[in-house]
């Protein structure tokens, strides 16, 4: 054995649990399991409104849906799903206003990402979007026990970057040529919020979200070190 080589430090071993199947409950919002009965026809409205904030949800994203049938058939698919595990955000007292998914869920080595994002044009730039990443990024690290949560978004995306910034991610890098996404290029940016950064993170994300919001200042990158 090479004892005179450098070696990273010991670590728990122990395996994070995997994401389970239940609501995450916010002041704004509740983050529940997806189910296409009860969410695909409210999902399909406030999506496919007609509004050019509308057409803009799916540009870094999916085809757009030809039809509510097509959009039904992919999220039974997604439902069917435990990695990604798909998750609906609705906000208190309404229906639902977007998607969000635990993904690429490593228990060994104690990671996931959060990914699969998209919100109707009504909730983007609201508590809604900001509480739900907050909901998922506190199971991640103290439900189940993760010591890295990871963000990727099209390079292109300034306001996807832009959020992962203000959530107190770390910019890593970008993986060239990562993805073919809608048949053009797609180089990913790889983002990462670590399980000893969390809890300053997560102090600035409750100020933030239990401030008065007649009063509340722009949340703004809680990391400086954007590229």
């Amino acid at each position: 054995m090479d004892e005179d080589l450098p070696v990273g430090e010991p670590v728990d071993a122990r395996l994070a649990r995997p994401p389970q199947r239940r609501a995450l409950e916010g002041r704004f919002v509740r983050v529940r399991p997806l189910d296409p009965e009860a969410d695909a026809d409210a999902l399909w409205d406030v999506s496919h409104d007609g509004s050019a904030q509308a057409d803009r949800l799916w540009t870094y994203m999916y085809d757009p849906f030809a039809d509510r049938a097509a959009m039904r058939a992919w999220l039974d698919g997604c439902a069917a799903s435990s990695d990604p595990l798909f998750m609906t955000v609705e906000p208190r007292g309404g229906g639902p206003v977007g998607m969000a998914a635990f993904m690429n869920i490593v228990p060994e080595h104690r990671r996931l990402e959060i990914g699969h994002i998209w919100y109707a044009p009504s909730a983007q730039r609201t508590e809604a979007n900001t509480e739900a990443a907050y909901l998922m990024i506190r199971e991640a690290f103290d439900g189940l026990g993760n010591r890295r949560v990871e963000w990727k978004c099209d390079a292109l995306n300034e306001r996807s970057r832009a959020a992962a910034l203000r959530l107190g991610f770390t910019f890593e890098g970008v993986f060239r040529k990562h993805m073919i996404v809608r048949r053009r290029n797609r180089d990913s940016a790889w983002f990462s919020l670590l399980d000893t950064e969390w809890p300053a993170a997560r102090d600035a994300l409750e100020g933030w979200l239990h401030a008065d919001p007649g009063r509340r200042p722009p949340l703004v990158a809680l990391r400086g070190d954007a590229d």
